[in-house]
């Protein structure tokens, strides 16, 4: 019997001990809860996925995964979910890694995604560039697919933000591991850039050789 004057605390309910679904939980389904144990964001994209931001959702198929917008792509506003997309890039833990990879990809493919992108220039480069200085080589390349995939649409435009990411891209060249990759990466953003690229390019990579010679 409990002493007089003293009140006991009412036992916790069933319920309330039960643990609370996340808005996130409903982008990957039959998969761990990467929330699960506390850790810190490695990026915004991180945040953004917690709270359910990204407006798809990751559907799990027999062979390959691919994701569903729940607003057609063409008709989302690219800023900020571009730039997030982009920061996202860098991200080591599933389902960030596919997510931001696919959506960065998939977002730059809608109709007049040229022009969209363009005055996001100052910002998304910037996201690209902390991927591409990772240590973590499949974060690197995701960056460098990333970079390659706004230089096809950017084209010229791009030419005055490249200094930002080729201090990255020069480090790697010089690993024999990533040579040939980030050759065909230059060359690439040559095409892309026109012979105004070429200069800035030799100018942190001045071993390299122009594709047109």
């Amino acid at each position: 019997m409990a002493s007089p004057g003293v009140r006991c605390a009412p036992a916790e309910s069933s319920a309330a001990r039960q643990p609370q679904s996340k808005i996130s939980d409903r982008l990957t389904p039959s998969t761990a809860d990467p929330f699960s144990s506390p850790r810190k964001a490695q990026s915004p994209f991180a945040a953004v996925y917690a709270k359910g931001g990204i407006p798809c959702r990751l559907v799990h198929g027999s062979v390959k995964h691919k994701l569903h917008w729940e607003t057609p792509p063409e008709s989302i506003a690219f800023d900020p979910l571009l730039v997030i997309l982009a920061e996202g890039l860098r991200e080591t833990k599933y389902p960030y890694t596919f997510v931001s990879r696919e959506g960065f990809r998939e977002l730059l493919l809608v109709e007049g995604a040229s022009e969209k992108i363009r005055p996001l220039l100052p910002k998304v480069v910037p996201a690209l560039r902390a991927a591409l200085a990772h240590e973590d080589t499949e974060v690197f390349e995701r960056g460098l697919d990333g970079l390659l995939q706004l230089s096809g649409m950017a084209r010229c435009d791009l030419n005055g933000h490249l200094k930002h990411v080729l201090a990255c891209i020069s480090k790697k060249f010089m690993q024999k591991k990533h040579r040939e990759k980030v050759t065909l990466a230059l060359q690439t953003l040559e095409r892309n850039g026109g012979k105004e690229s070429l200069p800035i390019i030799k100018s942190k990579v001045p071993t390299y050789s122009s594709v047109y010679f």
